[in-house]
């Protein structure tokens, strides 16, 4: 061969080499059900074609056992020059596997019946440790002397007991709104997939059974700090702490810098705004605090009536006097700032009161009140929740992200009032659609902060509407938003602490437990991908490793697995809980 033809030839070998190297297929890690929606996504960096077909490879024998044909290229998104679908929906053998097309090969994945079946426990590991008050996983007591009160009607700095609960995210700061929705999620797990759920904890979250799943366990742990948080009729606090704590990163125990020794503040659900710093919110009302705090109670006393009659009873009246609490000041009660502008800039109740609505009707805690035509007047008054199909939003803005009364009032209606607001889901599912099909990853979620607790949300709003209607034409973007938080996304990456044991999983998230001591945060949903122009402009964000996902970062979206990135890498507890009431929806699917 003559010095120019080798020339020649060394580097074409060199750019298909290249090529080759920025190609990649992204699976889901957690692994697929046999006779479920299976999907991946190939892209590439470098501008090529997409792959007419790909094959799927026995994992032990690298053999060939089933091809397939690839979907359309959509082109350009976030780093990618050419991305496209593979579906293999149609393979149904179970076994460990992977998938080639073009010049990639994508990760091992798992198919198999009970592919999903463990995670929802798994998650629970997040749950317990979130825990304040007693810790089982630290076997140790924190926050034991909150704490004094700010804003209620009696003097500010009076002691009340409300030591309990769970640590919002990384930080140790607790909000009611967050915790009773954590809660509603873990008691409807329960409710709605009882079989799913093993007892291998104590109520104290130590180990050894006491005859509860561990899954209603972690539900009364949230209900017994709600009560403390609405000790009498008259009396309801939003939140223990503010900003001050994020003045550094630590393991729970005593905070002193809340200038009253040890006790932090407890802001009183006023209606008004807040703020003992620089910074105040935007605060107009308690009803959407309230209406949390109302479904939650209605629903534990359902939950609890067979293990607990007592503890029932109490939950029954407190569901009552929430309610009641909520329809007295309609409006917003956003949590406090101090010295950050950032805090959870809630905008619509009209939801929450509506699940309550409902939730005490189905209870017949109220049923002398003509709760449903109240409910529906609230349902028809929101019947889409603004942030589906809008590219951005303020943080936790329409929050809890998705309307839960809209799935409890419609298996409550029946006929044309039931199909109306089941078609309310419908309709703000397809503003997600119109923008999801555009993309080979069938992305509609926008990314601003926690975009994968949205995400979670979201496919839970897939699956209810597909329970309650049987339509299932939004099945692939179901399941789509799901595959994306185990790994078919940008980074190829789980955003889940240790699911799966052996994937491309957060080693180095945001959180005191594993930056200062390595202690594994199993189970906990980090925030998820923002979008390039928020990155930017975020305070105090500092990356102190090497970018391993440097390639795929783009203005787009962002990711880090790195412990200085607040924003994309850091768990929070009330993203986990509904996290786990997917995963038991998912698991189910097999049964």
């Amino acid at each position: 061969m003559n010095r120019p033809a080798l020339i020649i030839l060394l580097c074409a070998t060199a750019f298909l080499s290249e090529a080759a190297a920025q190609q990649y297929i992204r699976v889901n890690q957690l692994g697929y059900q046999p006779a479920k929606t299976k999907n991946a996504v190939w892209c590439s960096i470098t501008a090529v074609e997409a792959p007419a077909a790909f094959s799927i490879l026995d994992a032990n024998t690298r053999k060939v056992v089933w091809k397939g044909k690839a979907g359309k290229g959509f082109g350009a998104y976030g780093p990618f020059s050419q991305t496209c679908r593979l579906d293999f929906s149609g393979f149904r053998q179970t076994g460990r596997f992977f998938l080639r097309a073009g010049e990639a090969e994508s990760p091992v994945f798992r198919i198999a019946p009970d592919a999903y079946a463990q995670a929802p426990d798994f998650a629970l590991r997040y749950m317990r440790q979130q825990r304040c008050g007693y810790n089982p996983f630290l076997r140790d007591s924190c926050h034991t002397h909150d704490g004094y009160t700010m804003y209620g009607p009696m003097p500010d700095s009076t002691h009340i007991d409300v030591t309990g609960g769970w640590h919002d995210a990384s930080d140790y700061l607790q909000y009611s709104t967050t915790s009773a929705n954590a809660t509603y999620h873990l008691l409807a797990a329960w409710r709605d997939f009882p079989q799913l759920f093993s007892d291998a904890h104590q109520a104290q979250g130590t180990p050894g059974s006491n005859g509860i799943a561990d899954v209603l366990d972690e539900a009364r742990w949230g209900l017994d700090w709600l009560l403390k948080m609405h000790p009498r009729p008259d009396w309801m606090f939003n939140q223990i702490a503010d900003d001050r704590d994020h003045v550094n990163m630590r393991i729970p125990k005593e905070d002193p810098f809340y200038g009253k020794g040890f006790e932090r503040p407890v802001y009183f659900c006023t209606g008004e705004q807040q703020g003992l710093g620089k910074h105040k919110n935007r605060a107009t009302g308690t009803a959407s605090t309230a209406g949390k705090f109302s479904s939650a109670f209605a629903l534990g006393a359902n939950m609890w009536k067979q293990y607990d009659p007592d503890f029932a009873g109490r939950l029954r009246q407190h569901a009552q006097s929430a309610f009641d609490f909520g329809l007295a000041k309609p409006g917003v009660c956003q949590t406090a700032p101090n010295r950050a502008p950032y805090f959870y800039e809630e905008d619509n109740w009209k939801d929450d009161m509506q699940l309550a609505a409902v939730a005490l009707h189905q209870s017949g805690i109220a049923a002398d009140r003509d709760l449903l035509q109240y409910a529906r007047q609230l349902a028809a008054d929101e019947p889409v929740t603004p942030w589906l199909g809008a590219d951005t939003a303020l943080h936790y803005q329409w929050y809890p992200f998705i309307n839960i009364g809209h799935y409890e009032l419609a298996k409550t209606l029946r006929g044309q009032q039931r199909r109306a607001v089941i078609e309310y889901y419908r309709q703000g599912i397809d503003r997600v659609w119109q923008k999801a099909q555009a993309n080979a990853f069938y992305r509609g979620v926008p990314f601003i902060w926690c975009s994968n607790n949205l995400t979670t949300s979201f496919a839970i709003q897939c699956y209810w509407y597909r329970q309650l209607s049987g339509d299932r034409r939004y099945e692939a973007l179901e399941q789509a938003c799901f595959d994306w938080l185990f790994g078919v996304n940008i980074w190829g990456s789980s955003f889940v602490y240790g699911l799966p044991a052996d994937g491309d999983t957060p080693v180095d998230p945001h959180s005191a437990f594993t930056h200062l001591k390595k202690y594994p945060i199993d189970g906990g949903l980090v925030d998820g991908p923002v979008y390039g122009s928020i990155y930017g402009r975020l305070i105090g964000i500092q990356l102190y490793e090497p970018d391993e996902y440097a390639a795929f970062q783009s203005r787009l979206a962002v990711y880090h697995d790195d412990y200085g990135d607040y924003s994309t890498n850091e768990p929070t507890m009330d993203g986990t809980a509904s996290l786990i009431y997917l995963l038991a929806a998912q698991a189910a699917r097999a049964k």
